[in-house]
């Protein structure tokens, strides 16, 4: 792996020599990354090189996964976030998530954006970070008149930033993004996009997608991954190069890196 030496000034979140099995299966190897404060930072690679696996270590998502377990340390604001003191669902709190696919409650706009924060014991004026989680998602504006109405309603682009809304109504610091615009249109990817630079201000993001363009495009920091085959034919993802985005993309340490990004990857 090759990482610039001046690229990290403070990490919110640092995996240190991660490896990630499936049973008997390593599925991600000895994985070194640090995430920026308030920085976007895109996980890149072709299919089955880990990059969601990897993702879903920061908020221990992999905990629901019976056969999943991690080797090295993974820190959030420098504590082990696997130590046996950690509740994985307070954890969640902290670092939130928005999937591939929306996957709105079956609820009113209005309750799915409240849930969580209801769940996590907020006592503050509930009017207010309704409306105040959809200004952020830009959304407000769309759903302002809607709010009984159910969140299945919306379309796919819609529903997708009232994820986001929700994941953003209980106030966490980092938001992990998984491919969140593979099914959305490219009017509806655009809002996706511009939104998360808008979050930027305010959260630390992850995001994992197989779209170039739009890793160049949104982050400021990019993590390629790669995949090589066992002698039994599974795959091993590990991290190959993480730097600052252009550096990746125009001037990659790696040649490996390179043919991925300029499309001559075999």
């Amino acid at each position: 792996m090759t990482v610039a030496n001046d690229v990290i000034t403070e990490a919110v979140l640092r995996a240190k020599n991660v490896n990630v099995y499936y049973g008997s299966h390593l599925a991600v190897k000895e994985v070194s990354i640090d995430i920026p404060e308030r920085q976007v930072v895109a996980f890149i690679g072709p299919s089955g090189c880990g990059k969601s696996t990897m993702l879903r270590c920061f908020n221990r998502m992999n905990d629901l996964v019976s056969s999943a377990r991690i080797e090295g340390q993974i820190t959030f604001r420098g504590r082990d976030i696997y130590a046996a003191q950690v509740d994985p669902v307070s954890l969640r709190s902290s670092i939130g998530m928005v999937f591939q696919k929306a996957n709105p409650f079956p609820k009113s706009i209005y309750e799915n954006i409240s849930f969580g924060a209801k769940l996590n014991g907020y006592k503050g004026d509930m009017d207010e970070l309704v409306e105040n989680s959809l200004k952020k998602a830009v959304l407000w504006d769309e759903v302002k008149d809607k709010l009984k109405q159910s969140g299945l309603a919306l379309s796919g682009g819609q529903q997708q930033r009232l994820c986001i809304a929700r994941a953003i109504a209980i106030q966490p610091q980092v938001i992990l993004m998984d491919e969140p615009c593979s099914a959305l249109d490219p009017i509806s990817t655009l809002k996706v996009e511009e939104l998360i630079h808008e979050l930027k201000q305010q959260y630390t993001i992850i995001i994992v997608t197989h779209n170039m363009q739009q890793a160049s495009r949104v982050s400021d920091m990019t993590a390629f991954y790669n995949a090589e085959a066992t002698s039994k034919g599974a795959k091993v993802g590990y991290l190959v190069e993480y730097d600052r985005t252009e550096k990746v993309f125009q001037d990659p340490a790696q040649q490996i890196t390179k043919d991925y990004v300029s499309g001559r990857f075999g």
